[in-house]
C-alpha cells in the first residue's frame, strides 16, 4: 500500500492541487491605510487579522532565550501592530461599526498589577512592554515600584489622635479596672482612717498631759507629734513675717520728685554755657597774664 507521501507526489493528485490552486482568487492584501477601506467587513475583517498576528508574536515573546535583540524587534513589531489595530478600530467606528477601543486590554507589570503608560502624542495608549521584554535590562526598573517613603508625622497628626482614652477618662466604662482596684481602694481607705484615728488619740492624749502639766510624763509618740506642731506653728510665724516684709516693700512711697524731660533738658543746657563759660574765662585770664609779663619783661 502506499504511503501519503507517494500519494501526493503522484501525477493525478498533482493535477488535482493546480486545478484547485487555479480556482481559487488571488490572495487579498490587507490596505496600507485603513481610510481606504469602504466596507465595514472589509475593515473587521482585517482587525481580526491583525489580532491574531499580535497574539502569535505576543506568543513568540513569551521564550526568554530568543535574546535581546530578538525580543527588542518583537515588541517592537507588537506595538507596530496596536497601532495599526487603532487605526482599523477608529475607521470601523466611521464606518458605522462597535467601539472596540472601550474594551481594549490594559499594560500589567510583573506582579500582574495594571499600568497606566502615557504616550506623549495624547493619541492612543503608549509604547508596551510584553512577555520577556518585560525583564530586559533597562525595562525591568520601569516596572519596579520606588520604595515607599515614610512619611514623618507632624504635630498636628499627632494631636489629632488624641482623644479622651489617651487621657484616661474610659478606663472605668468598661468595669474591669473598677473590679481590680476595689478592694485595693478599700483596704487603704481602712488604713488611712486607722492611722489618723490612731494619731488623733495620740494628739488628744498629749494635749492633756500639756493641759495637766505632765509632759515629761508623755510617750515618745507624743513627744514627737508636740515637737512637729511647734515646729509648725514657729514655720507657720515665719512665714507671716516674710509676707509682712514683702508687703512693706512693696508699699515703699518715693517721697522725692522727678524731674521731668523739659527740666533735664534745661539742666543740661545751663550745665554746658557754665563750662563754655570758664572756658573763655580762663583763655582770657591766661591773654592778660602774658601781656603783663611782656610788659615788665618778665621771663619765666
Amino acid at each position: 500500500m502506499a504511503r501519503n507521501e507517494e500519494k501526493a507526489q503522484s501525477m493525478l493528485n498533482r493535477f488535482i492541487t493546480m486545478k484547485n490552486e487555479e480556482k481559487k482568487k488571488p490572495k487579498e492584501r490587507r490596505p496600507f491605510l485603513a481610510s481606504e477601506c469602504r466596507d465595514l467587513a472589509d475593515a473587521d475583517k482585517w482587525r481580526q487579522q491583525i489580532m491574531r498576528e499580535i497574539g502569535r508574536k505576543v506568543a513568540e515573546i513569551q521564550n526568554e532565550g530568543l535574546g535581546e535583540h530578538r525580543l527588542r524587534d518583537l515588541n517592537d513589531e507588537i506595538n507596530k501592530l496596536i497601532r495599526e489595530k487603532g487605526h482599523w478600530e477608529r475607521r470601523i467606528v466611521e464606518l458605522g461599526g462597535p467601539n472596540y477601543s472601550k474594551y481594549s486590554a490594559k499594560m500589567t507589570d510583573l506582579e500582574g498589577n495594571i499600568v497606566d503608560v502615557p504616550n506623549p502624542s495624547g493619541r492612543g495608549p503608549g509604547y508596551r512592554y510584553f512577555g520577556a521584554a518585560k525583564k530586559l535590562p533597562g525595562v525591568k526598573e520601569l516596572f519596579e515600584k520606588p520604595p515607599e517613603l515614610r512619611k514623618r508625622r507632624s504635630r498636628y497628626d499627632i494631636y489629632k489622635r488624641i482623644d479622651a482614652s489617651y487621657y484616661g477618662y474610659r478606663d472605668d466604662e468598661d468595669g474591669v479596672l473598677e473590679k481590680v482596684e476595689g478592694p485595693a481602694e478599700k483596704r487603704m481607705r481602712a488604713e488611712a482612717v486607722a492611722e489618723w484615728m490612731r494619731m488623733e488619740e495620740i494628739k488628744r492624749e498629749a494635749r492633756r498631759a500639756v493641759k495637766s502639766g505632765e509632759v515629761a510624763e508623755v510617750g515618745g509618740a507624743a513627744k514627737t507629734i508636740l515637737y512637729e506642731e511647734e515646729e509648725d506653728v514657729v514655720e507657720e510665724e515665719r512665714r507671716e513675717r516674710e509676707l509682712e516684709e514683702k508687703e512693706k516693700e512693696k508699699e515703699f512711697v518715693v517721697h522725692v520728685p522727678l524731674p521731668d524731660e523739659k527740666e533735664i533738658e534745661r539742666m543740661v543746657l545751663e550745665k554746658k554755657k557754665m563750662e563754655l563759660l570758664s572756658k573763655y574765662a580762663s583763655e582770657d585770664l591766661l591773654e592778660e597774664q602774658i601781656e603783663a609779663k611782656a610788659m615788665l619783661n618778665i621771663q619765666r
